[in-house]
């Protein structure tokens, strides 16, 4: 299966030709502030009681960020108009760079379960509204978890094992996830396909800008060029780099953990079956013990990641190198798995890596900022980010439209937890 972009979501990015429309498009005019609105109406005014929608600025274009553009924009109709600010390009970071694997539930007996449960049939209802499967490679999968030794001695193959997992070090897999509770997405093309409904459907706008403070009050967003976005209210949902800003620092610390990956395309992707693969591995006795993953796509390209730890992330999420270490072992793991991704056989499509954003108390941080009215914050998600986007975004746009979220109880979340 091949994936279909749409033509609008191309014409965003500056790293792909625009199809339709010139970037140009997405800036906004330059205007004065207006004060900020009470978190009770859902429209200003101007000096003739005109009402006109709220401007809410979202800082950030990857996975959370879009997706909060996209529940805001298809909530609040006419009664907000909403931009997206991003440095770069559209998930040009973890949220491009991911493994885009989604369980419904995986985080039971935490207090992220209900916001996973939510955000994973979510992903669903979002799959059938822009036909995920074809437009970013959503489908259901089977998950399995998978010990693999370094020993080359012949072993009885398990039954339950697809015919491409035909690696030596291959031992007896368990089953962790079925096809009700485990499945995928491409997460790069779904981050672009959810933005370019949100601006095809509901009149979201994209500007392309460094982010460098907010100013107080959630009135406006100033940009390292010098341009200023009024607003009335702003989003910082910024991964990693959230707490650059000193709105953030003040309050709480977004840490990087430095995540590699590489993407192999098998010379035979049809035989490789819908099997995401939670590797347990030690490259030598006594050591340290890796837990690489790998998720096969529709597009018949095979994902595989791990190797991570703590790192501060660069300036620009475009100077993210993976380290040649980290990457050489992917390979040696991936040639371990199977015949069909040792290197020299199957072609290398990427070598990357890229930063999660983590919290002290290992919880993502969603919700308004104490001592801040109009400003929110959505980050932290660790390596849940692409699972939790939905379910974030649309709670989060039920807090700002609403003044509460129905979809899930945002309390455990909330900034004000660090005021402590």
């Amino acid at each position: 299966m091949k994936y279909q972009p749409t033509a609008t979501a191309i014409c965003l990015f500056p790293s792909m030709p625009p199809l339709i429309c010139p970037v140009a498009q997405f800036r906004l005019p330059i205007a004065p502030f207006i004060p900020a609105m009470a978190t009770d109406s859902s429209t200003a005014t101007n000096g003739s009681n005109t009402a006109f929608p709220r401007r809410i600025v979202i800082c950030g274009g990857g996975v959370i960020g879009v997706c909060t553009a996209y529940f805001l924009a298809s909530k609040g109709s006419t009664r907000v108009s909403v931009t997206v600010v991003e440095r770069s390009s559209i998930a040009c970071a973890a949220s491009g760079k991911a493994g885009g694997f989604l369980a419904l539930d995986w985080c039971d007996g935490t207090p992220v379960a209900d916001l996973a449960r939510a955000s994973f049939l979510l992903h669903r209802s979002l799959a059938d509204l822009l036909d995920g499967p074809s437009a970013y490679g959503y489908r259901a999968l089977t998950t399995l978890s998978l010990p693999l030794s370094t020993s080359s001695a012949a072993r009885s193959r398990a039954p339950v094992l697809p015919s491409w997992i035909d690696g030596s070090g291959v031992a007896r897999p368990r089953t962790i996830g079925t096809l009700e509770t485990t499945a995928q997405v491409h997460p790069q093309l779904f981050t672009r396909a959810v933005l370019s409904s949100a601006m095809a459907d509901y009149g979201v706008q994209v500007v392309f800008g460094e982010v460098q403070n907010v100013e107080a009050e959630g009135t406006g967003v100033r940009l390292r060029d010098g341009r200023i976005l009024p607003a009335d209210v702003v989003v910082i949902a910024l991964g990693p780099w959230s707490s650059r800003l000193q709105i953030i620092s003040d309050l709480f610390h977004v840490s990087g953990l430095k995540a590699h990956s590489i993407v192999l395309r098998p010379q035979e992707p049809s035989v490789i079956s819908p099997h995401a693969l939670f590797l347990s591995y030690q490259p030598s006795p006594g050591g340290k013990t890796l837990d690489p993953e790998v998720y096969p796509r529709p597009s018949g390209e095979v994902y595989i990641c791990g190797l991570s730890k703590e790192a501060p992330p660069p300036d620009n999420p475009e100077d993210i190198v993976g380290e040649p270490e980290s990457i050489a072992m992917l390979h040696q793991i991936a040639g371990r798995v199977s015949s069909h991704l040792k290197a020299g056989v199957a072609e290398t499509v990427a070598e990357q890596a890229c930063f999660l954003p983590c919290t002290v108390d290992s919880l993502p941080v969603i919700g308004e900022i104490p001592g801040a009215k109009n400003c929110y914050v959505a980050t932290g998600h660790s390596c849940w980010g692409i699972l939790n986007a939905p379910a974030t975004g649309a709670a989060l746009a039920e807090l700002i439209l609403e003044g509460r979220s129905a979809t899930v109880n945002l309390d455990p979340f909330s900034p004000a937890r660090f005021l402590r």
